[in-house]
């Protein structure tokens, strides 16, 4: 199992920083005894190993030396590596950097590394056997119009995912993904038979799914926060904090 994480994108949402979105401090971690601050991608690293991932792709820019730097000091169970891409082209594009590496394995994980989601196994549903070679771990949000919000029939399938629109229809939008190493193959050859020009996921898994493919949304998701506005970032370390309050106090 490989996970995917795109980590190439500028972060123009909460610039300037002083470091890549990705590296941004929230929560804390505890080191040798001691109080450390962590990572927001951390997080979704933590998810990825915890759920089987035994490689993580990491597909960063050029100018973000400082992730490699950052997880080359850390041991994590799983083997980190990364891909470079070269042009801000998008999400799609993104992805599709650790192709010839995610086809070599049975399942595929995508997160995104400026999010912090619980609960921390929210994965596992989407990796059961759901007759779809691509699920979609849904969770519930206030604004789905921030995001790609997920439209499922009433046996969980997937019928339309609302890439950031008004009035989306659904509260539930997906935050991660599990998606067959084949599958994504696929995926990847419907995106370039579309001349590449979907530069978001949700608009390429309509694709998908009109051309005959079933994808399911799995409903397993309670929270998730988006680190990558000033504003979801203070959410994030609010509602960290409250959490850690909470588990000292049981």
């Amino acid at each position: 199992m490989i996970g995917v994480i795109p980590a190439a994108g500028a972060g123009e949402r909460i610039q300037p920083l002083g470091c890549s979105k990705e590296l941004l401090p929230v929560g804390s971690r505890m080191v040798d005894g001691a109080e450390r601050p962590k990572a927001v991608s951390e997080y979704l690293v933590e998810r990825m190993i915890a759920a089987g991932a035994t490689q993580i792709c990491m597909v960063i820019s050029a100018e973000k030396t400082d992730i490699v730097r950052y997880y080359a000091e850390r041991n994590y169970a799983a083997e980190i590596f990364y891909v470079v891409q070269r042009q801000p082209l998008g999400l799609c594009d993104a992805l599709f950097r650790a192709a010839p590496f995610a086809r070599q394995h049975d399942q595929v994980l995508i997160g995104l590394p400026d999010t912090i989601w619980f609960p921390e196994n929210a994965y596992l549903p989407a990796l059961a056997p759901s007759g779809a070679e691509c699920n979609l771990v849904l969770f519930p949000v206030d604004d789905p119009a921030a995001f790609d919000a997920v439209i499922c029939d009433e046996l969980g399938y997937v019928q339309e995912v609302v890439v950031k629109k008004q009035d989306a229809g659904s509260h539930w939008i997906w935050g991660a993904v599990t998606v067959r190493g084949q599958a994504f193959h696929r995926l990847k050859l419907l995106w370039e038979s579309r001349h590449r020009a979907d530069k978001y996921l949700g608009e390429l898994l309509n694709a998908f799914i009109a051309a005959g493919n079933p994808v399911r949304g799995k409903f397993s998701g309670e929270s998730y926060m988006d680190v990558g506005t000033l504003e979801g970032y203070h959410n994030a370390q609010d509602y960290l904090r409250a959490k850690a309050r909470s588990l000292r106090a049981a």
